[in-house]
């Protein structure tokens, strides 16, 4: 069986969004599998109100790939790989109503989950960067020659 080479992601969530999970996932929809600019072009342009909170979290996510030191990922070359809109708990009120009934108000949230990684042609750029690197040559003592020993500093010093 081939060992599949699993991808470097980086992930930012909010719990707890007062919209609905349904409302959400057309906006998430939108931007599944888009680089992060151009998520965001659309995001600024949706008349949406959950569009907002959707743009909180994808800055989120490139903010915490960008300051990852084990990364160094530039916001622009990323790219949108998951992104979900789960139902959160749902705050039931109730309203009143003729002839002393009320009736049912159900307040739904949601959790919004977005996750990111590198553009296939970062990855190439990265691969070729890496390529184009010289190796660096051991340090031998051979070459080490004009390095004097600190005994022998000492010695020149004290002449």
């Amino acid at each position: 069986m081939a060992a599949v080479e699993q991808q470097q992601t980086v992930r930012a969530n909010a719990k707890y969004v007062r919209s609905s999970a349904r409302k959400a996932r057309l906006i998430t929809d939108l931007i599944r599998g888009r680089s992060v600019p151009e998520a965001r072009t659309i995001l600024a342009f949706s008349s949406r109100a959950v569009a907002e909170d959707v743009e909180k979290v994808l800055r989120s996510a490139v903010a915490n790939a960008e300051s990852r030191p084990d990364l160094h990922w530039n916001g622009d070359d990323l790219v949108i790989v998951k992104v979900t809109a789960d139902e959160g708990p749902t705050l039931k009120r109730h309203r009143a109503r003729a002839r002393g009934r009320a009736s049912a108000i159900m307040k739904r949230t949601c959790h919004i989950t977005i996750e990111l990684a590198q553009s296939p042609q970062a990855l190439a750029r990265q691969a070729e960067q890496a390529a184009a690197k010289p190796k660096r040559e051991p340090r031998t003592a051979a070459k080490d020659s004009n390095v004097q020993a600190p005994e022998q500093a000492e010695e020149t010093e004290s002449e």
